[in-house]
């Protein structure tokens, strides 16, 4: 495989602004429908599991459409298909903000979550190719705190915003920003891509789903985002089916982007003083504390300190399981960051979808119950497999701009005594 030529200076590990913001924006939409729920319900005269399912649906068109977006930002370049997925997922937005029925409520927010669905993963991959390998889960942390700001404000201004005006208006503001972000991001330098193209999409493809690894990565996010994402969306819901306000209960679950924030900031101080499966632990055992408070006490205080848990988790575990699918499979980091984003939203997708019922009839203790038993056994898979998991050599980062006819041979990259191995052994 041939790159471009390698970077000879030193790279920053701080991501850009016109990504940060992009980031922060996909974030934004996809929170914001937490305290909507039964606004929406109410305002379209839809039952609540129908407007859950505007929640599941979203999160299912973002899954589902990562290995697209993967393969297309492997192939055409990175900052294209943000920009342009950000201008259709504005539109989409502006349709949701106008939606009559349910029906094209939902058709709206399918395609804004597929839309949104390229942004995240794409400026991840992104990093994964312009920041080395040493400094990548420090970039990746500050990313995620951007996103984590993102996600705070969501829940908290959706809340004031729906009670104070309309439910629609939380839909228009993050297409509104979409547009401004896709116009800023055209600053945005192209990584030369490597010229494994040789392989094309079957090659991407083939590479990511025949490595073990990968395949067990996905798994893990698929759970996590079962477990994390897809519960978590309930307890706004869950607060204001006990009478408290929209905006209060949005304010509670934004504990969860300032949990993120917080803990963001301390895995950068522990990383490369705690190895990365001891952080996946800390990870999951806020999660299964979080989720036990929540079971025990459906509580305003409760639900304030299990959004800051989950927060925490969300910093120590997904942003392990986040810079090791970077480095799985490095020849197509795109299609494997692609996958591994898709696992995580067609789980929280999954949950949410099955969660409906319960919610319905008020059953949340054991929904949250379920969500706490199930962190168990996701932290101990993620935990063991990361310990005994050994990196391939990368190539060296290559230099951001336009792809050349004839890309420069890299430098050889150091040998590692230690290769990849399949999950059940070296």
């Amino acid at each position: 495989m041939k790159l471009d030529k390698p970077l000879s200076a030193p790279v920053s590990s701080r991501p850009p602004i016109a990504l940060s913001a992009a980031g922060f924006v996909s974030c934004f939409d996809r929170f914001a429908i937490s305290p909507l729920l039964i606004l929406i319900s109410t305002g379209l005269g839809i039952p609540l599991g129908t407007a859950v399912f505007t929640a599941s649906a979203y999160f299912l068109a973002y899954g589902l459409s990562q290995p697209l977006w993967g393969i297309l930002s492997d192939r055409v370049g990175r900052v294209r298909v943000m920009r342009w997925t950000l201008l259709i997922a504005a539109l989409a937005g502006a349709v949701s903000a106008l939606a009559p029925n349910a029906h094209v409520l939902i058709a709206a927010r399918i395609v804004a979550g597929a839309c949104y669905g390229a942004v995240v993963p794409t400026s991840l991959t992104y990093l994964g190719d312009t920041v080395p390998a040493a400094r990548r889960q420090r970039a990746l942390s500050d990313l995620m705190a951007v996103m984590a700001v993102g996600t705070a404000l969501a829940t908290a201004v959706a809340g004031v915003l729906a009670e104070a005006v309309d439910w629609r208006l939380v839909f228009a503001a993050p297409a509104v920003c979409a547009v401004i972000c896709s116009y800023a991001l055209r600053t945005l330098p192209e990584p030369r891509r490597a010229a494994s193209s040789a392989g094309g999409i079957g090659g991407h493809l083939g590479a990511v789903l025949r490595n073990r690894w990968a395949l067990t990565v996905f798994g893990l996010a698929f759970v996590e985002g079962a477990v994390l994402l897809g519960t978590m969306t309930l307890l706004a819901t869950a607060l204001q089916a006990r009478g408290v306000s929209a905006t209060v209960a949005g304010l509670a679950t934004a504990m969860y982007g300032v949990g993120v924030v917080i803990f963001s900031r301390l895995v950068r101080m522990l990383t490369g003083r705690l190895p990365v499966w001891g952080l996946i632990a800390i990870g999951g055992a806020q999660m299964c504390a979080g989720y036990g408070i929540v079971t025990a006490w459906v509580t305003l205080p409760a639900v304030f300190v299990t959004a800051l848990l989950l927060g925490g988790g969300w910093s120590f575990m997904h942003s392990s399981l986040q810079t090791w699918v970077t480095s799985v499979v490095p020849q197509a980091r795109g299609t494997a960051v692609a996958f591994f984003a898709g696992a995580l939203f067609i789980g929280s997708s999954a949950a949410a979808t099955a969660a409906g019922p319960l919610a319905e009839r008020g059953h949340y203790a054991l929904l949250f119950g379920i969500a706490c038993a199930l962190t168990v056994p996701l932290t101990l898979t993620a935990a063991l497999t990361r310990r005994r998991w050994r990196p391939a050599p990368e190539e060296p980062v290559a230099v951001p701009g336009p792809v050349t006819a004839e890309p420069a041979p890299a430098e050889p990259a150091p040998a590692e005594p230690q290769t990849q191995a399949g999950p059940g052994g070296r």
